[in-house]
């Protein structure tokens, strides 16, 4: 079975065929490490570390690879806001990235370049393309001639006549032309700046992923992918600079993730309604997030609200509940019985059927359903009289698998005595409020984790199931 992913630069599916046969050259968009992350920035670190992780799975040798711009407006903002210099500030939420993002379970990638540590290449790439007439100097600034490069639009399918419409000169700026966009900016006074040929300045936003994608994988590579805010201009700008270079295709594969809507209106920090991963995590499992992030297909808008957040750790539970059970019958189980093809047959019928969404542009969202029509199987061969062994590894081998390809684990807490009371007040509360919904909820929740719950005459009481 092939691969197939939907290309964004063709608008279309295609067939996954890498540059070389058995490995993947992959570079991510990450963020600007000016503050923690949110869960907008999330989802492509969940998303591409998934799809990273399913590559491998089918046995492909990946290269991955996901920036850290630890230099821009941003963070010289945040600098004088907080009296700290931009290096510090940087290196602090780049260590709380990495802390957030193994939370939710997200594998370090080969390499995380930064601008800092990458200055000279950066340098070394704007000069190639001065030097090419792609780029110009003026007054200490360096400016990308856009409409030189012919396939200019290409990514995001537009024309530069609709790009000149909306395209403006803002004060300061000196190019020559108002679709031009800076590669180097000529440092203001107190800024953080490097030396350069054309000065002591520091690099525009577009032209370090290009510089790093070329640096560590190379004039061509397999996947390129990010948020779908990035697509222009951001990756239009890093395939105009690139090829321009190098005269080669900058990525044969553009993948993007949709956007994430707060409570059903978009998030956005003009309406002050993101949300850190940082908070979140402190709430909820972190595999709850992820769960949650891969409940829908990477390119289509999700919505997050509490509510569906606490949906989702009921969907997880009940799935490593599942598991749980399995593993509890296992050792109580005998021998060989006569339905063990029949069932053995269900499991790798599942397994083929996780491997076709998978394949289809990586849908995570039909992967996930297939998890629970293994959890359905499995609940109902547990209510068989005879259990084998057998059967029952096959099934726990079959979670553990596909849970590892999404990345998502198994283990479940136990519920401590003190937090069973808590949530039986809870319910007590809500039952008083007239809140039935949320009563139920918490009554399912507690059955889920194998707690019963008796309403007496003289109060509710619960045991272990």
């Amino acid at each position: 079975m092939a691969i197939k992913i939907f290309n964004s630069l063709t608008r279309q599916k295609e067939t996954f065929v890498p540059l070389e046969e058995g490995k993947v050259k992959m570079y991510v968009c990450g963020p600007t490490v000016y503050n923690y992350i949110h869960i907008g920035n999330a989802r492509p670190a969940i998303v591409f570390d998934t799809v990273r992780k399913y590559l491998q799975y089918r046995e492909y040798d990946v290269q991955f690879v996901s920036n850290f711009t630890d230099v821009d407006d941003k963070l010289i903002r945040a600098a004088k806001e907080l009296g700290e210099d931009v290096p510090t500030i940087s290196q602090r939420f780049i260590k709380a990235y990495f802390e957030d993002v193994q939370a939710l379970g997200c594998h370090r990638a080969d390499e995380h370049p930064t601008v800092m540590e990458n200055m000279d290449s950066i340098i070394d790439f704007i000069a190639a393309l001065v030097e090419k007439g792609y780029a110009y100097e003026s007054d200490g600034d360096v400016y990308y001639r856009t409409r030189k490069f012919e396939g200019y639009g290409k990514l995001s399918h537009q024309s530069i006549d609709e790009l000149r419409v909306g395209a403006r000169i803002d004060v300061g700026e000196k190019k020559a032309d108002a679709l031009d966009f800076a590669l180097w900016k000529t440092a203001k006074e107190g800024e953080i700046s490097w030396d350069s040929p054309w000065g002591k300045g520091r690099p525009g936003w577009h032209i370090e992923c290009s510089a790093m994608a070329k640096k560590y994988l190379g004039d061509t590579i397999d996947i390129h992918a990010g948020g779908q805010d990035l697509t222009f201009p951001h990756h239009e700008n890093e395939i105009a600079q690139s090829e321009a270079l190098t005269g080669k295709p900058f990525a044969n594969y553009w993948m993007h993730n949709g956007y994430i809507n707060i409570d059903n209106e978009k998030m956005s920090k003009s309406l002050n309604n993101f949300v850190l991963v940082h908070d979140i995590i402190q709430q909820y499992d972190p595999q709850v997030l992820r769960f949650f992030l891969l409940s829908v297909h990477y390119r289509h808008p999700i919505n997050y609200s509490e509510e569906i957040l606490a949906n989702a750790t009921a969907s997880l539970e009940r799935l490593k509940t599942s598991y749980q059970n399995l593993k509890h019958r296992l050792e109580a189980s005998a021998g060989l019985t006569d339905s063990n093809e029949l069932w053995l047959g269900k499991i790798s019928g599942l397994h083929d059927q996780f491997i076709r969404e998978m394949d289809d542009d990586f849908n995570t969202a039909n992967a996930i359903s297939v998890l629970f029509d293994l959890s359905k199987e499995a609940n109902y061969y547990l209510m068989e009289k005879n259990t084998d062994q057998s059967v029952i590894q096959a099934f726990m081998n079959e979670f553990e698998q596909l849970f590892a390809v999404l990345g998502l684990s198994l283990e479940t807490e136990e519920l401590l005595d003190e937090d069973i009371e808590r949530m039986i007040e809870e319910r007590i509360q809500a039952r008083k409020d007239r809140n039935f919904q949320l009563a139920d909820e918490i009554r399912d929740t507690l059955k889920e984790r194998n707690i019963i719950l008796e309403d007496t005459p003289q109060g509710t009481r619960w045991k272990r199931g």
